[in-house]
Formats: structure tokens, sequence, C-alpha cells
């Protein structure tokens, strides 16, 4: 006769979190895959920098309108806006979806590698910095004339992007097309000329089920070389989460995939597929544990429909109040609510437009471009009503009190 286990406490809900900057880190030495990021985090005065970057480009968002825009960022200098594919540039075809072949098991670790291979040529690091630090996330290559699907979270606040693909010596710079904010999906486009670039293909991820078997696909901590993979299951679908990072606003995404495939920060834009290695979801954030090179086991991604809905919409430039189409003005400013009206300034990026102006650290901003601004949320839609390279006027109150103004060239970044 067995003993009863003694109850064990509840543990307390996680929220999920999305997916961090991951600092950037050489590729390993040898070829072939390499092996799960070690439980040793990095340094703390990497952490510190992307810490720091992460205030920042939440700021930046802010300023930008752009709900949940903090991940990597990459600083250019000038004030000049990014350039932006036309639609006559486009592929002629939408991307389609297949249905997925029925899931079996993954067989270890082996079958994983084998799952993975048929992805792996069509998954991409992409690599940003803001300020004085990098930062690296995933994409996924949709046309082979050098289309990426991507999170917006990991490109939004950034003013140049660099992409590196596997077997290709050289990275290459890209630029934004558009983006959902709301339902965290962008495209971006290399700016060279290339072509016979390998896609992925993209199943209806309305097939799964709970217990399917899926593999996640991605840039794991940023380490470059071969996209690390690891297997899981759907543990759940169609869920509902609200995801932040640190201490920038929070982002509700809906009809999430969730699965306990074990993802790191720098995945985010990652593939999850199914055991045919076709995409059927786009890993978005994991549980907030506080991980830095721990993984995650309670993943969400974006669903391959709804990402395929939306890369075909910015495809087709469709004019619509939820799609963004190349850079939003810059300010370069930190800000939350101010006490009664406007927005408290808690920190200026060096060289932006605000310091430029003289805006300082306690200054409240009253206005932008004659609009009264009442909170941090409306000084990040006055300001994203503007383009890069537009003159504003600046309006705000010193800590001392004193009512001050000037006119200020914005800067651009991506939305």
């Amino acid at each position: 006769m067995s003993e009863e286990s003694p109850e064990q406490p509840a543990q307390p809900q996680q929220e999920p979190s999305l997916l961090p900057p991951a600092p950037t880190y050489p590729p390993p030495d040898a070829p072939g895959a390499w092996t799960p990021p070690p439980a040793t985090p990095p340094s703390d005065s990497i952490w510190n920098r992307v810490a720091a970057f992460l205030v920042l480009i939440a700021v930046v968002a802010a300023a930008g309108g752009a709900g949940i825009g903090w991940s990597l960022a990459r600083v250019v200098t000038g004030n000049h806006p990014v350039a932006q594919a036309s639609p006559s540039t486009l592929p002629e075809s939408p991307i389609t979806q297949v249905s997925p072949s029925p899931n079996t098991s993954n067989n270890g670790n082996a079958g994983t590698e084998a799952i993975a291979n048929k992805v792996r040529p069509a998954i991409v690091d992409i690599n940003t910095t803001l300020g004085n630090g990098q930062a690296a996330g995933t994409g996924m290559i949709v046309s082979s004339t050098g289309e990426i699907l991507t999170n917006n979270h990991v490109v939004a606040g950034s003013s140049s992007i660099s992409v590196s693909i596997a077997g290709r010596s050289r990275s290459y710079s890209a630029h934004v097309v558009g983006v959902n904010v709301s339902q965290d999906v962008a495209v971006i486009q290399i700016d060279a000329s290339i072509s016979s670039l390998p896609t992925v293909t993209f199943a209806d991820s309305s097939s799964l089920q709970v217990g399917d078997s899926v593999v996640a696909v991605g840039n794991a901590l940023g380490r470059g070389g071969v996209p690390q993979a690891t297997e899981g299951n759907v543990t759940a679908l169609n869920q509902t989460i609200t995801a932040s990072e640190g201490r920038s606003s929070a982002e509700t995404l809906s009809g999430m995939i969730q699965s306990d495939a074990p993802i790191y920060e720098g995945d985010s834009g990652g593939a999850l597929v199914n055991t045919s290695g076709q995409v059927v979801g786009m890993i978005t954030a994991g549980q907030a544990q506080g991980f830095r090179s721990a993984a995650s086991d309670v993943g969400y991604s974006v669903s391959s429909n709804t990402a395929v809905r939306e890369v075909n919409r910015i495809r087709a430039h469709e004019q619509a109040a939820d799609l963004t189409y190349g850079q939003v003005g810059y300010l370069g400013v930190s800000v939350q609510d101010a006490t009664g009206s406007g927005a408290l300034v808690v920190g200026v990026q060096s060289g932006s437009p605000a310091a430029s102006a003289g805006l300082t650290t306690g200054s409240v901003i009253t206005k932008i471009g004659g609009t009264t601004v009442t909170s941090s949320d409306s000084l990040g839609t006055a300001i994203k009503s503007h383009r890069p390279g537009d003159r504003v006027s600046v309006s705000w109150t010193t800590q001392a009190g004193t009512s001050r103004s000037a006119t200020v060239t914005l800067g651009g970044v991506n939305p």
C-alpha cells in the first residue's frame, strides 16, 4: 500500500510575455545544429544594456503610437525614411496554405531535427539596433525575392534592420513593408536584388488539434547560425493572452496557439511547424518566468491562418486603419502619463530630436504640432500623424514649471 504524497501548494499563475530581444552572440565555430543554450545567463552588463534599450524602445513605440514596439532595433544616422516596396513589385499571387498532414510522434531528437531541417533553409536571423545596443529575433522567408514574415515587436521602434540568411556569408539590409500592430505581424523586404530564396510552406492552422506534435524553430538567444529546434505538443487553441515586455505597455492578442515546445528570447518571429515541416504558427510570446537564457515551456504563436491573411493584406497594400506602411515619426522620449494632464518625460534619447529641442527628464509635454497632449497615448497618436522629416512644434513645461516650446525635425522609426 503506497503512501499518498502530501498536497503541494498551488503555483501562482504566470502571465505571458512577449519574447524580449536577445543579445547577439557570435555564431558557433563549428557547422551543424548547435546545442540548447547553457543555463548560465549572459553577463549582467549585457542584460543591463538590453533592459535599458527595452525601456527606450517601449517609449519610442508609445511616441509612435505603435503599441507593443519594444524589441529589436538598430540605430541609423540621419532622418531618411526607409524605402517602401510599391504594390507593383510585390508577387502577383498571394501566399497560400496547404492542409497539414496528420501529426505523428516526433520520435525523439532525430525526428525533431529531420522536421526542423525541412524549414530551416527559410528561417532567417533578424538583427536590429536602437541606441547603443543590439538585439536579435527571427523571421520566415515568404517569397523567393526576399519578403520576410516576422512579429511586429521584433522590428517595432527600429531605424534599420539586418537579415542573415542560412548559407550566405553576407547580411542584408531590409526595410519594413507594412505591419499590423494588433496582430503582431510584420512584413519586411530585403533591400538588395535577390532571387531563388527558399520559402516556408504554410499549413491550415484550423486543422490543428490539442495534442498534435509541433517543433519550434528560431534564433534562440540571438546566437545566429543554425536555428535551434525544440519539440512539444499543442496544449490549447484559440487562446487570448495579454502579453507585455518588461515595464512596457501590454498587448492583447487573440486566436493564439499554445504549445509546450520550449522557446527562448530571440525566437520571436520563428516557425512553429507540424511534423511535415509546414508552418502552423509564428512564435510570439512565452509565459513570464523572468527567463533569460532559460526556456519557457509555455509558448504562444500567431496562427498561420492569421499570419497568412495579414501578409496578403500588406502585399496588396490594403488601406485600413489597422495597417501601417513605412516609418512613423520619432521624437526620442520615454514617457508616462503625467499627474493631471500631459505626457511626463522619464527619459530622453541622446542625439534625438527631443534632446536637440532641450527636453529633459521631468518635463511634461503638452502639445505636438498644435495638438493638445493629455496622456502618453495621445502623444503617440499626435506623433504618428506626422512623417519622418516633418518639422513640428513641441510645447512642454519644465520640472521647474517654466513653459517652453521648440520646433523639431522628427526622426523615423518602424511602427
